[in-house]
């Protein structure tokens, strides 16, 4: 069995130097690599940045980037199990300079436009893979706003964390699987919560898809 790991930020450029981002340090897609790789599954990695200068594995990407990296550049995406924990980003500026943009004394009128949604074009063409997506949300209507995004996607379940969880140690998440319903929650390290979650992915979701 080999999965897909998406994790930390992407980068939209404005500029050949400047872009936006998000504060996503890919702490939580790690730790569940390394839950992964310890009960002896093998791992197809497309990630992003790691905190401070262990960038071992590849710059932060674009979400176009992502979207050929998970195979719907191909008519058929030949990934079969996914875990997207990566925070890819919404919006991403309208025209791209290039070069580097000099000062000019006035302000500058920044107009964006929505990324293309990975999660939901995989979930588009699902087939017979298993997906497993991660919803931050950070007001009362946290559990709902995951569930729409469960439902869009067509994931086989969700997990939802908060704000707090960015850049962190530790983590705190509700498992929402496709019902609605909050089945698990676990709190720890995050490789703590990555072990007791994919412990949970492989009683509740590969026994079922069958692989």
């Amino acid at each position: 069995m080999r999965i897909l790991i998406t994790a930390g930020p992407t980068r939209e450029y404005l500029d050949d130097v400047r872009y936006l981002s998000n504060a996503s340090s890919g702490r939580m897609g790690f730790a569940l690599a390394e839950a992964i790789l310890a009960a002896g599954i093998k791992l197809f990695w497309r990630a992003a940045c790691l905190v401070d200068t262990t960038c071992w594995l590849r710059s932060p990407s674009s979400g176009n980037d992502r979207r050929s990296a998970v195979g719907l550049q191909s008519p058929v995406p030949r990934l079969r199990r996914v875990i997207a924990t990566a925070a890819v980003c919404d919006y991403r500026p309208k025209s791209r300079f290039p070069g580097k943009l000099a000062k000019t004394g006035v302000s500058l009128e920044l107009e964006l436009v929505e990324t293309a949604d990975v999660l939901a074009d995989l979930g588009r063409h699902k087939g017979a893979r298993w997906i497993i997506g991660f919803a931050l949300e950070s007001d009362e209507y946290a559990h709902v706003n995951a569930l729409k995004k469960l439902k869009h996607k067509n994931c086989d379940a969700i997990v939802l964390n908060r704000p707090t969880a960015i850049g962190a140690e530790t983590n705190q998440i509700e498992v929402i699987d496709d019902a609605g319903s909050t089945v698990v929650s676990f709190a720890g390290t995050k490789l703590e919560v990555a072990t007791q979650l994919w412990a949970w992915i492989e009683q509740s979701i590969v026994s079922r898809a069958g692989s």
